[in-house]
């Protein structure tokens, strides 16, 4: 019984991937349809980060008594890899399913549809928000350098650890739904404990050392660094790997254990 259910759930998972095509439609049709009507479109979504940048480096800049030019670009970067990357995608995963109730009870797809749908909905609206701080590297006169290239493996591993989150929450909050409301707070308290607003060198050694726990910081700075010119250090790396590996396995699992109920939860 419990190989047939996970041969189920790796059908479904090949089913999704071939569908790719049908999943970018879906995505780009969400974003379409969110923003219908407007003038600007998803532009709204560059113009409201640029807002914040700008208000917040300011602000946070006098406090921590940092230079406007080092900070703004650090700030703008941190709060687009953030917002979009990591706490959108953990948040809109919580809803996977329960958002695609109306498609699911329409016809039979497979769940992982869902899942891929989600990540080019959120690789769209991420487009769109790196606009600022690329806007804010280049008044600044900040050049990466080719570097930078090394981000991208990390932001395919941010792609995987999405379509993890997708299977895992997006299946448990289906049958639970008070755990988007606690994941929301839980991500209000991880922005405030992560490098985001501020820069790790500003605690002491002992304290930055302590930071390694953080997964959300190895996970940001396995794709930051490389962005200001540095490589992530080997630590940050295997965290990074470990973590994500783990996340995987057990996100699997819980899929292949609850895919046949899904249906009936949504």
């Amino acid at each position: 019984m419990s190989q047939s259910r996970y041969a189920r759930a790796w059908d479904d998972l090949a089913s999704g991937l071939r569908s790719w095509r049908l999943a970018a439609t879906l995505g780009w049709t969400d974003v379409r349809l969110r923003y219908r009507g407007s003038v600007l479109g998803p532009f709204w979504l560059t113009l409201s980060a640029l807002v914040m940048v700008v208000s917040m480096g300011v602000i946070y800049a006098r406090l921590f008594h940092m230079n406007l030019r080092e900070y703004l670009p650090f700030l703008s970067l941190s709060m687009a890899l953030w917002q979009v990357g990591l706490s959108s995608l953990l948040l809109e995963s919580c809803t996977c399913f329960i958002d695609a109730e109306a498609s699911i009870h329409a016809m039979k797809l497979p769940f992982s549809l869902q899942a891929l749908r989600l990540l080019v909905r959120n690789a769209i609206v991420f487009a769109h928000s790196i606009v600022v701080p690329i806007g804010v590297f280049v008044i600044y006169g900040v050049s990466p350098g080719l570097i930078s290239l090394v981000s991208l493996p990390g932001l395919a591993l941010w792609m995987i650890d999405g379509f993890a989150s997708c299977l895992l929450l997006g299946a448990l909050c289906a049958r639970f739904r008070d755990i988007p409301p606690i994941m929301g707070a839980f991500l209000q308290i991880a922005f405030y404990v992560t490098p985001i607003i501020w820069k790790p060198s500003q605690l002491s050694p002992h304290q930055s050392a302590l930071l390694m726990l953080n997964p959300f910081y190895d996970l940001l700075e396995l794709v930051r660094a490389p962005i200001f010119g540095t490589l992530p250090s080997l630590s940050v790396v295997m965290i990074s790997i470990g973590l994500s590996a783990f996340w995987c396995v057990i996100a699997f699992l819980f899929f292949a254990r609850t895919r046949a109920r899904l249906a009936f939860w949504v």
